[in-house]
């Protein structure tokens, strides 16, 4: 049994913190820089150049990508044979948002209630999906969610009949009605099956997957491209100016579900599609 101290987390997930929202990721990015230039909009094209010359800067002066920098949603792989000493790992993983967001000054965005609406003052709590895997080590991938995109997110639950077209049809209908309120050009995350909140966390960790691969099983694969097709022909364009670029990618994660179901969860991801990963 490998112990691992809840200091030595904070600190990892601190540095997730503000990596993250300091710096895109080299698939996201090489994405931006393939669709400037195939874009044929002239409006289009001088947006994406504006957004890659944005992450530049970020980058070089190490600052936020976005001034929303997001509500902290990590995802842990806690190996069998790890013991966390000093403090449960939700409350490492919390010590780490706090420090990283008041030591790289990035907004806090998180309000104790949906209703009374007061700021905890440090980005917490944040939301942790924890998974046991084999060995003794543990994998933090944090993905700050920006809620101008995840407020165009959606989830339906659908009949076993409604089948392919009816999952499709759906992730379709969900970007169109987002328009151009998630800063395009987005990321699109489909979780298929499970129950209703297993759909939802799939949609979530599907966008923390790399842009620049495809899907593992051949049908989904198909499926991810063909959709991500059927986005860009909607014409919204990188911030909802028109153009060729709705999408940068579309990935799908599923997991087998009930004779009566057909859970279907779409999360939409803006342009600063961030997510950082480290193993202690």
């Amino acid at each position: 049994m490998r112990e691992i101290t809840a200091e030595a987390i904070a600190e990892c997930a601190a540095r997730l913190c503000t990596e993250a929202n300091f710096n895109l990721g080299g698939d996201v990015y090489g994405c931006l820089k393939k669709a400037a230039e195939t874009e044929e909009s002239p409006v289009g094209k001088s947006i994406l150049g504006q957004i890659i010359k944005n992450a530049d800067i970020a980058r070089k002066k190490q600052a936020p990508i976005c001034q929303d920098t997001g509500m902290a949603v990590f995802f842990a792989e806690l190996g069998c044979d790890v013991h966390i000493t000093g403090a449960t790992l939700e409350e490492a993983v919390n010590e780490g948002v706090r420090r990283g967001y008041a030591e790289g000054y990035l907004r806090k965005s998180i309000v104790a209630d949906p209703l009374r609406r007061k700021n905890t003052g440090d980005n917490t709590p944040a939301i942790v999906h924890i998974s046991t895997v084999p060995g003794d080590k543990l994998t933090l991938t944090v993905a700050p969610k920006g809620f101008g995109s995840e407020n165009m997110s959606a989830l339906k639950m659908l009949k076993p009949s409604d089948g392919e077209d009816g999952v499709k049809d759906f992730v379709v209908e969900t970007v169109s009605k987002g328009g151009g309120n998630p800063c395009p050009p987005i990321v699109v995350g489909v979780g298929i099956g499970g129950d209703m909140e297993m759909a939802a966390i799939l949609a979530k960790k599907a966008l923390t997957l790399p842009l620049d691969g495809s899907n593992p099983d051949p049908y989904y694969a198909d499926m991810e491209r063909e959709l991500l097709e059927r986005v860009n022909r909607l014409g919204i364009g990188p911030q909802g100016l028109g153009g060729r670029t709705t999408a940068l990618k579309v990935n799908i994660l599923t997991y087998p579900t009930h004779i009566a179901g057909l859970p279907v969860a779409v999360n939409i991801s803006c342009h600063v599609t961030r997510h950082k990963s480290a193993t202690i």
